[in-house]
């Protein structure tokens, strides 16, 4: 009986580990995110206060309003699609190595009885 709650409280610890792991990628996927919408909020309005008056030198103002949108909507995009990545490589939030770990220990206890 002590083994079977060892083995127990060893799995429990085996998905704890595991979901630390998942949660960290999640973290870092959220902190990307968060990241991309600081940079498009400062880069609205330093982007378009600097380049638009440098390529206001250039071409028309609203060509130039234009310009300076469209780069900060690609950098935008890129940073979005990175965090989306992070958030779809954690997997979803299931301990999959300590559910099979506990499915084999159960398989193995029923085994053990019944030979």
């Amino acid at each position: 009986m002590a083994h079977t709650r060892a083995l127990a409280e060893l799995e429990r610890e085996l998905a704890r580990a595991e979901l630390e792991r998942k949660g960290g990628t999640l973290g870092a996927g959220a902190a990307v995110g968060v990241g991309a919408g600081v940079l498009a909020l400062y880069g609205v309005g330093f982007a378009l206060a600097t380049l638009t008056a440098v390529l206001a030198l250039v071409v028309d103002w609203w060509l130039a309003l234009l310009i300076v949108f469209l780069v900060i909507a690609v950098l935008v995009a890129v940073l979005a699609l990175a965090a989306r990545e992070l958030f779809r490589s954690a997997g979803p939030l299931k301990p999959d190595q300590a559910i099979e770990e506990a499915r084999l220990t159960r398989q193995m206890l029923k085994e053990n009885r019944a030979g």
